[in-house]
């Protein structure tokens, strides 16, 4: 079995367009949430969201390229390309048939598909739609415009697991490169859901916040006052590689992976599991597989979107993982700063976890301010602000609709 460690980082977030500005931002506890900018909400019952701010297509590609692509293929190229020039790659005297790309999006080009049909009704029932209309709204595109611009001829898919996507498409590369089926594999997310209909839905399955009043501390994971979770939008890449290939070109290493878990509720299409049953599974066959005890853990990247039921089955998850014994455990929810980013969600916060590993810093868990009764008083949720702490091991949770449930666990690198 090959090790495999992370070389490379793109983010493109609600709270920073770069690596440096995310972690920067997500480190001092700044909130990505504000008002909707892309349509008028006076209809809907939630008015804001954690939007990409001062991102402009055209500083990236040329007006054509640009119309040919949905906002959720833009992020993901800019990301990818980040995260490629993160790692120094150039692909020069590597093997293409043994580079890749894993890309996950829960919902693709939702926003191209809403002013296509839009358009249509509208009109004299015509169908005269766009030529890009589907390449533009297909959740694999970003995926396979990644292999078209460098090249790349190895494994290419596209996991769409809902909120889970994207942890998924990090455990596949894992996977890939520890079974020698490849060497390297850019993997990551990409999402733009902040549009009327996706509002819409979410208003109508009482999954959004509504405290449109005090919006820019309405993600408050775990607070008993929490009311929903906060969209989000944007994208995050990773390059992962062998050891040995990242050895051979000299490439600095973030963190190395050494575990994935996959597992399912099995119990509703949109609720997790109240005694968050498969979250409990994918994080025990993470450990399993990392050859780690659960005491071992220092920090845990929870998926805590700030609902009322799965944060606390999640909370029931880690307490059963743990035999109710938080030591040497810290646990924090980035969404409270970045708004929940769906199928990206996983990739964003691979890279937050990865990053606390690095810096020995654990980004905090803002704006929960009366913690929910059901949560053990002594498990720590770094609120308020970051924490530095050794972390030798850290793991990041994804729970998606559907049941489907992941979990990935990585430790600091050593030789």
């Amino acid at each position: 079995m090959k090790r495999v460690v992370i070389t490379g980082m793109g983010a493109l977030s609600p709270i920073g367009n770069n690596l440096n500005d995310f972690w920067k931002n997500l480190s001092e506890g700044l909130s990505g949430a504000g008002k909707i900018s892309r349509f008028d909400t006076t209809k809907f019952k939630t008015d804001f969201a954690c939007e990409v701010k001062d991102f402009n297509a055209l500083d990236y590609f040329d007006r054509k390229e640009a119309r040919k692509m949905d906002r959720f293929n833009h992020y993901g190229l800019v990301c990818a390309e980040e995260a490629v020039n993160d790692a120094e790659l150039t692909f020069e005297g590597m093997n293409k048939d043994r580079i890749g790309v894993i890309w996950s999006s829960g919902i693709g080009g939702f926003e191209t598909f809403e002013t296509e049909v839009e358009g249509y009704v509208s009109g004299n029932k015509t169908p005269r739609y766009n030529p890009f209309f589907i390449p533009k709204i297909i959740a694999n595109g970003v995926s396979g415009y990644i292999s078209i611009k460098y090249g790349l001829r190895g494994v290419n898919t596209c996991p769409v697991t809902a909120c889970a996507s994207s942890t998924q498409g990090l455990i596949h590369a894992y996977n890939y490169i520890k079974w020698d089926k490849a060497d390297l594999i850019i993997t990551g997310g990409s999402e733009a859901p902040i549009t009327e209909s996706a509002t819409g839905g979410f208003n109508s399955m009482k999954a959004l916040s509504v405290n449109n009043e005090n919006h820019v501390s309405a993600s408050k994971p775990f607070d008993r006052d929490r009311d929903g979770f906060v969209i989000g939008e944007g994208a995050a890449a990773l390059v992962v590689e062998s050891l040995d290939s990242a050895l051979a070109r000299g490439a600095k290493i973030y963190a190395e992976i050494i575990g994935g878990g996959e597992s399912a509720d099995a119990y509703h299409i949109t609720g997790t599991h109240p005694e968050g049953t498969g979250a409990f599974l994918a994080m025990k066959e993470a450990l399993r597989e990392g050859g780690i005890e659960a005491s071992e853990l220092s920090y845990l990247n929870a998926h805590a979107t700030s609902t009322g039921l799965g944060d606390i089955s999640e909370i029931k998850a880690i307490s059963r993982l743990m035999d109710n014994k938080f030591e040497n455990l810290t646990v924090s929810a980035t969404k409270s700063m970045t708004g929940h980013l769906l199928g990206a969600a996983g990739a964003i916060e691979a890279i937050a976890t990865a990053m606390a590993i690095q810096k020995d810093l654990i980004p905090p868990t803002i704006n929960t301010q009366n913690v929910d009764d059901e949560i053990p008083s002594d498990l720590d949720l770094c609120l308020g602000k970051s924490k530095s702490k050794n972390v030798e091991y850290a793991m990041s949770n994804s729970f998606g609709f559907g049941g489907h449930c992941a979990a990935i666990l990585m430790k600091k690198y050593k030789s």
